[in-house]
């Protein structure tokens, strides 16, 4: 069983939104000392996040590091952020969710992903499970799958 602490899956909801949980876990671990190598804040998932929600991502950093329950950071956005009918809060999940590579950079990258991940295990590319989406390969790479 790996010691390795991760944040929670940008599968899990909070509020409907995709990502938002393990933005907070992110923030809180970073500052903590335990994911000093994980994408944070202006690329990948947390800048689509934060685009979408259009939020100050410093002013929700200080929020989370302040404490604050998910709850609470979860109205901090509907107050500080764009609002958003469940409909369309619905639809980006989904769509981040079911997001996988688009061009054939991003699908060097994919690849190089899982194969890195078949290195870091020990295991032949062919023994993982398959996926498609960029969700799966943090599942993947974070033991979930």
């Amino acid at each position: 069983m790996s010691q390795t602490q991760y944040p929670r899956s940008p599968k899990v909801l909070l509020g409907g939104i995709a990502h938002l949980g393990r933005f907070i876990d992110k923030v809180r671990l970073r500052h903590a000392g335990k994911i000093q190598d994980y994408n944070y804040i202006t690329v990948g998932f947390d800048k689509y996040l934060i685009d979408f929600l259009q939020i100050d991502p410093k002013a929700f950093e200080q929020q989370v590091l302040a404490g604050e329950s998910d709850e609470k950071l979860l109205s901090w956005v509907k107050t500080n952020g764009r609002q958003h009918s469940d409909e369309e809060i619905a639809q980006w999940s989904t769509g981040l969710l079911a997001g996988g590579p688009k061009d054939e950079a991003a699908k060097q990258r994919f690849q190089g992903r899982v194969q890195d991940i078949a290195t870091k295990r020990g295991v032949p590319l062919v023994s993982l499970p398959p996926v498609t989406t960029w969700a799966d390969v943090i599942e993947l790479d974070e033991e979930r799958m």
